[in-house]
């Protein structure tokens, strides 16, 4: 099972970080141009809270099912242990809290130029705290 979880966890972070960076730059573009925020943008902008979702649950059942985490005391001894204890999953429930708060303030906002304001900056963010505690060195 945990190498199920495991493969699916890296291969929707793929999709997952494509669409939130193209999400987050089509959200400065249309910030900059000032132009009308539209279905299209919408719909990127949902496919990405979807996908980083879905990376989240896959994440927190790998962490549970995982021999890598080992609990925190003996996790704070070792840098690679933190990271997967500790820092990936941390700051990434941080980044999907972000997204998840930048969809549902975008959706009371009635400017165009509001909408792509939560989005550029808070889906910037998530991408950013996301990249920040990938395990490079691991990641297929």
């Amino acid at each position: 099972m945990y190498n199920i979880v495991k493969q699916a966890h890296s291969g929707i972070a793929y999709l997952a970080l494509i669409l939130l960076a193209v999400a987050a730059i089509s959200a400065i573009i249309g910030l900059v141009s000032k132009r009308e925020f539209k279905e299209s943008d919408r719909k990127l902008a949902l496919f990405a809270l979807i996908f980083t979702h879905l990376q989240l649950l896959g994440g927190i059942i790998l962490y549970f099912v995982s021999p890598v985490v080992q609990g925190f005391g003996v996790a704070m001894k070792d840098s690679t242990l933190r990271l997967y204890a500790l820092e990936h999953p941390l700051m990434n429930i941080i980044a999907v809290i972000l997204i998840t708060i930048a969809w549902s303030k975008h959706k009371k906002a009635t400017e165009s130029s509001k909408k792509f304001k939560l989005f550029a900056i808070l889906y910037t963010l998530g991408l950013v705290l996301i990249l920040s505690r990938i395990p490079w060195n691991v990641w297929p």
